[in-house]
């Protein structure tokens, strides 16, 4: 995937440790402080992501960025057109940044949860194929 080099995915598998122990990726993204935790107080609350300061949360979040930046200069080349797209669309929804760029991390465990249960290499998507809304 773009953006993952040795490094990142050296940093990535110990920090994760053996997949089997996330029964699917809504756990993973608990772990990872990522997936939403409620607060409330008096009956009244609402869902935030916890981003409880752990190193694979700021490994997410690193992907992230990395995923939906654009190059600056004349040609303005998405890094990741899918995952630049599905940014657009949910700042286009009425999400903040900061709520957008957490959709992406969340896109993000998917897969990464995904390629490490099933082994496999990612493939990029077709151009014609998008990314499902959450």
């Amino acid at each position: 995937m773009d953006g993952i080099n040795i490094v990142t995915a050296a940093e990535l598998v110990p920090e994760i440790g053996n997949i089997y122990r996330f029964s699917n990726a809504d756990k993973l993204a608990r772990f990872a402080g990522i997936a939403p935790i409620r607060f409330s107080s008096g009956g009244k609350g609402k869902d935030q992501a916890s981003g409880q300061g752990n190193v694979l949360n700021s490994i997410f979040h690193n992907l992230a960025v990395q995923q939906i930046q654009v190059a600056k200069g004349k040609n303005k080349r998405q890094r990741n057109p899918l995952f630049y797209k599905f940014y657009q669309r949910k700042l286009a929804e009425g999400k903040t940044k900061k709520q957008a760029l957490i959709c992406v991390m969340r896109r993000l465990v998917n897969i990464i949860y995904s390629m490490m249960k099933n082994k496999t290499e990612y493939r990029a998507l077709s151009p014609l194929t998008e990314l499902k809304a959450e």
